[in-house]
């Protein structure tokens, strides 16, 4: 195919992003384009695997916390630590269809609600709610990371995620040079978190053609 056609196929706008990174040159903006492409999906393996770590650690806590298995539920309901929830209203309809189809359990909350319902959980209403316990699941934690530094951080992996979900660029700057300061910083970032929580990169992603540090090593030789 000629870069005209992929014009056609992805859009003018949204190759010219890549053409200008690459001087005008078509042949290195159509790469820079796929390896962005490969990037993503890279970084979706290990979003993935971060958000179910998460998501389980934060669900055994509550589940011990709370002494109930059904603590979504019940939480949810008023006077609990997430009636004010912004996904509330839409979890409880999910749990309202699970009962109504005979496919309910708490283990089916925990998989359906999103990424945002589990960093909702680190600011300040639900975790004082939540006894501030909830940073125990950090048994790995830096000293003297709070609780609003911590939902920054895991905010601003939520917005990189949410980004590459949206189908947009992650391997350019502010100005729209070619960079790969953006994805380094978030990927350190899922890191120093999978530490914090007690694993180690190494042994996590074993087995698993995730990792993105080759496609960001081509990017920058690009």
């Amino acid at each position: 195919m000629k870069y005209r056609q992929f014009e056609s196929a992805f859009s003018a706008a949204r190759l010219s992003k890549y053409k200008n990174a690459c001087g005008g040159n078509t042949v290195k903006a159509l790469t820079l384009y796929r390896y962005n492409v490969r990037l993503c999906q890279k970084f979706y393996g290990v979003l993935s695997i971060f958000e179910i770590v998460l998501r389980n650690a934060i669900n055994k806590h509550f589940s011990s916390h709370f002494n109930d298995a059904d603590w979504i539920y019940h939480q949810l309901q008023n006077g609990g630590m997430l009636e004010r929830s912004p996904q509330r209203q839409d979890t409880l309809n999910d749990i309202t269809d699970m009962v109504s189809k005979g496919k309910y359990t708490p283990d089916k909350v925990v998989a359906s609600v999103s990424f945002g319902f589990w960093t909702y959980m680190f600011t300040k209403v639900p975790f004082r709610l939540g006894n501030q316990s909830i940073l125990q699941i950090f048994p790995a934690r830096q000293t003297g990371l709070g609780q609003k530094a911590i939902f920054k951080e895991l905010q601003q992996i939520k917005m990189f995620r949410n980004r590459i979900a949206h189908h947009e660029p992650i391997c350019f700057d502010a100005t729209g040079r070619k960079s790969m300061v953006y994805a380094q910083a978030n990927y350190a970032l899922i890191l120093k978190y999978l530490t914090f929580l007690g694993y180690d990169k190494n042994h996590l992603f074993f087995g698993l053609d995730v990792l993105p540090e080759s496609v960001m090593n081509k990017i920058d030789a690009l």
